[in-house]
């Protein structure tokens, strides 16, 4: 299995081995319990499903009580797949946690939900300058201007930056550094931000394009001496 599922506790910083300064964003990563196992003969591909997040049993429906009761560890608030070919090494009920999966200096993805902002105006949403100030006045101080054109097309393009929905949407962010692994705790400090507002639920995944680690620099005038 290549994720888990967490929840985002908030950022603050700690101090390298160098002593500097590193924010980082504190994700609280189980312990996610295996649900349901899924194989390519039977589902038609390979997975495992976790559940993260305790929910009262009251809460959930008679066919997702069903569905947890196989695995023995309550109802969960969040269910998610991933996909491995390593299915059957998994056991339903079993904990899986950050310190399974992750070590400091791995390359994670990690996607959310971002911050909903609702109906923002083009200056919020786009960063648009707005009109002049002096000058003269104008009809439009903070919104956009002509959105037409000629004759031809004689339409508004797809994609014009308008003003409108902003934010609560998928995002993921790639290649962020595991700074630290916290296993008693089942913590994860990611270098950087991570999209999302505090509490909300995200997944963390093994990078897919990882990148590699800056390298110190040479010292030529030593390489030749030796």
């Amino acid at each position: 299995m290549n994720g888990l599922l967490g929840k985002k506790i908030g950022m603050t910083q700690v101090f390298g081995a160098d002593g500097a300064v590193v924010p980082v964003t504190v994700i609280q990563t189980g312990p996610c319990v295996v649900v349901q196992k899924k194989d390519a003969a039977r589902d038609g591909y390979d997975a495992v499903q976790v559940g993260f997040g305790s929910r009262k049993a009251q809460r959930v429906n008679k066919p997702q009580q069903g569905h947890f009761k196989k695995a023995g560890k309550g109802a969960f608030e969040v269910l998610r797949e991933f996909r491995t070919e390593k299915a059957g090494e998994y056991e339903l009920g079993q904990e899986i946690k950050a310190g399974d999966l992750f070590k400091s200096g791995d390359f994670v993805d990690v996607a959310g939900i971002s911050k909903g902002h609702g109906f923002s105006g083009v200056i919020k949403r786009w960063s648009f300058a707005g009109f002049p100030g002096s000058h003269g006045t104008h009809e439009y101080f903070r919104h956009g201007g002509s959105i037409g054109n000629r004759s031809y097309p004689g339409r508004v393009f797809k994609g014009k930056r308008m003003a409108g929905h902003w934010g609560d949407e998928r995002i993921s962010v790639q290649n962020l550094e595991i700074v630290e692994v916290r296993p008693e705790e089942n913590l994860l400090l990611i270098k950087g931000s991570v999209p999302g507002a505090q509490r909300s639920v995200v997944v963390i995944k093994r990078a897919s394009k990882p990148r590699k680690k800056a390298q110190p620099p040479v010292d030529e005038k030593a390489k030749k001496e030796k």
